[in-house]
């Protein structure tokens, strides 16, 4: 009996090791990403632009589940789509704070409502919305990672393009860069990233992981560099801090993230006062 009961116990302690790595592991990798491309949303001010494009994920998991496609690639699609309309409306020069306001929350609404509509979604509603991170798999996981790399390697080649665009497009022009392409390798990064953190944090908190580390960051950053890495580490402890709140005292795992991600900002905020004090 006491066998019995060791064996069970292993086992259980086993399984759940393996679906806290593989969480930690998928949000570690999650914030490779948001790190240099949320720095880049602060510096911009895009922080409505990532809210439209996650909002927009919603639409792509109700597409993606009434035509039995993988959710990946629904919202993936409609994330680019979003991406790209916002980005071409905004070069055209369009009003972005309310435009962005309309195509924002008229997604989400479109999206739920269309959700209602999939026979058996509605119980899985809330992981799309706040995340799942516990229910990742290792096909997730390389799909993280593997959307992570690709924005992470994307954002090293364009770094210093998409540098001198947002500090000035009349010296991206007089250096022979197209301030408008750079805008567009945003635009794709940021659906990516999208379409990669729905699971682990939701659509309705996929931009506070974009915006708050980096926001933390450009306190303690002395260069823009320096605020890209600073920021993904603070992502990934934020993702770790999370964890073990959501084990601690039961909470739900996304929005824990983002509360830890909270507390790691207001503690820099009062550090860098206390710096320029």
């Amino acid at each position: 009996m006491g066998m019995t009961t060791r064996t069970t116990t292993t086992k259980t302690t086993t399984m759940l090791d393996d679906f806290l790595i593989r969480a930690a592991l998928a949000g570690v990798g999650l914030a490779l990403a948001t790190g240099p491309l949320g720095s880049f949303v602060v510096w911009r001010r895009m922080a409505y632009f990532g809210d439209a494009t996650a909002h927009a994920a919603i639409l792509g998991v109700a597409m993606a589940l009434a035509t039995d496609l993988p959710v990946v690639a629904g919202t993936l699609t409609v994330a680019l789509a979003m991406a790209v309309t916002v980005s071409t409306l905004a070069a055209r020069g369009w009003a972005m704070d309310t435009t962005l306001g309309v195509l924002a929350h008229s997604a989400l609404a479109l999206g739920l409502v269309a959700v209602s509509f999939v026979p058996g979604a509605r119980t899985d509603l809330s992981a799309w919305l706040f995340g799942d991170i516990l229910a990742v798999s290792r096909g997730d996981l390389l799909f993280i990672w593997g959307g992570a790399g690709l924005v992470v390697a994307l954002m090293l080649w364009r770094w210093q393009a998409l540098l001198t665009a947002t500090l000035n497009e009349d010296l991206a022009h007089a250096s022979g860069l197209n301030p408008a392409r750079e805008r567009l390798v945003l635009t794709l990064a940021l659906a990516v990233v999208v379409a990669v953190a729905i699971k682990v944090v939701g659509a309705l908190l996929i931009a506070a992981m974009l915006i708050i580390p980096a926001a933390a960051a450009r306190g303690l950053a002395r260069t823009p560099e320096s605020m890209a890495v600073l920021a993904s580490l603070i992502g990934a402890a934020s993702t770790l801090g999370g964890l073990q709140l959501s084990l601690w005292q039961d909470t739900p795992a996304g929005p824990s993230i983002i509360t830890a991600a909270a507390v790691i900002f207001a503690l820099s905020a009062s550090l860098g006062r206390m710096r320029r004090g």
